[in-house]
Parts: structure tokens; C-alpha cells; sequence
């Protein structure tokens, strides 16, 4: 659910992260106004605390460790330089 976006229903996501054993997110690295997506703390309503353990991005690959997000993989042509840029996350070794 976003705040201030119409809503259709509930859907299962509760159910998903509670009932599995890895959550693995895919999704943009940066929203329309390039802004970071992978952020220090979690600004929308919660489906689940310290659930998700993977972030594929169009920039790269990332494991969710403690203290932040350790880099798997970047995406081809992409620098190491330009996921620090653009991520709001602690990136650790």
C-alpha cells in the first residue's frame, strides 16, 4: 500500500513472506525522479520486518546482510561507482 495511491484490495504478500523461506525483491534501483529506491530504512507501511534476503535491480545484484546490502553482482557496463551514487543503503564487503 502507498499512501495517497487508490488501492484495489489486500493482496497476499502477508501471507508470502511469512509462509517462505527467501523473499527476493526485483525491482527498479531508482524511482521516475532518480531518486534511491534502496534505502537506510523502509519509508511505506511494512509487509513484513527483515524479511527479504536478495534486491536484483537493473543495476545489479544484492545480498541484504547485516548492517546493509553486500553487492553480488553489478549489471553489465554499470560501475561500482554508480550504485554508490545511487543508493541510499549502507553497501558493505
Amino acid at each position: 500500500m502507498i499512501p495517497g495511491k487508490l488501492v484495489k484490495g489486500m493482496g497476499g504478500a502477508m501471507d508470502l513472506v511469512a509462509g517462505v523461506g527467501r523473499v527476493i525483491v526485483i525491482t527498479d534501483h531508482n524511482n521516475k525522479r532518480g531518486e534511491a529506491k534502496l534505502l537506510k530504512e523502509c519509508t511505506l507501511p511494512l509487509t513484513g520486518k527483515s524479511v527479504v534476503d536478495m534486491i536484483i535491480t537493473d543495476l545489479g545484484v544484492f545480498d541484504v546482510v547485516e548492517g546493509g546490502l553486500k553487492v553480488v553482482k553489478l549489471a553489465p557496463d554499470v560501475t561500482m561507482d554508480e550504485v554508490k551514487a545511487k543508493t541510499e543503503a549502507a553497501l558493505v564487503a
